[in-house]
């Protein structure tokens, strides 16, 4: 029963990312809800590269998301640079950045940093919607780690917020 109520909730989280304010009011973001199967598939691959890379804790995230009811991801996608040569991204220009953009170990980069802004905005908004629902949750970058490389979403950074409902947050004692 509460299974479906979760995928409602992770579902206005999504209205709520989408909706979030965004710079010069270009959306970039991707949103994708996972459960079910995936969410087990989705947690198996953290663990898997948490072992091959020797990176820490992923396996211990992919048990909170194995045991959680839905994971919301968010992704930014061939985000355009704003144009304002603000250098917040380490470069003079939005041209010099765009043409360093590459591969990096688990996600691609730089990125204009008001795109960043523009995601974490959206976090933000997504995490506000599950709190006034009372479902626990916690942003987690490896999920995004992990769903870019198994393709449950696309883009060149991601991350995740996964939802659970039960009598203790199983995100607190980690």
């Amino acid at each position: 029963m509460i299974e479906n109520e979760m995928k409602t909730i992770a579902g206005m989280m999504a209205v709520a990312a989408r909706t979030a304010p965004k710079a010069k009011g270009e959306d970039f973001i991707e949103i994708e809800i996972i459960s079910g199967v995936k969410l087990a598939v989705l947690a198996e691959e953290m663990i898997k590269y948490g072992a091959e890379s020797g990176r820490p804790n992923f396996d211990r995230d992919g048990n909170n998301v194995r045991d959680s009811d839905a994971v919301l991801l968010l992704s930014l996608k061939e985000s355009a640079y704003l144009g304002l040569n603000c250098g917040a991204c380490g470069f003079d220009t939005c041209a010099e950045c765009e043409t360093r953009l590459k591969e990096g170990s688990e996600f691609k980069g730089p990125l204009c940093s008001w795109r960043m802004v523009d995601l974490g905005i959206a976090l933000g908004s997504a995490v506000k919607t599950a709190s006034l629902f009372n479902a626990d949750n916690r942003i987690m970058y490896r999920i995004g780690v992990a769903a870019l490389r198994a393709g449950m979403i696309e883009g060149e950074v991601a991350i995740g917020v996964p939802i659970s409902a039960t009598g203790k947050s199983i995100y607190f004692d980690r």
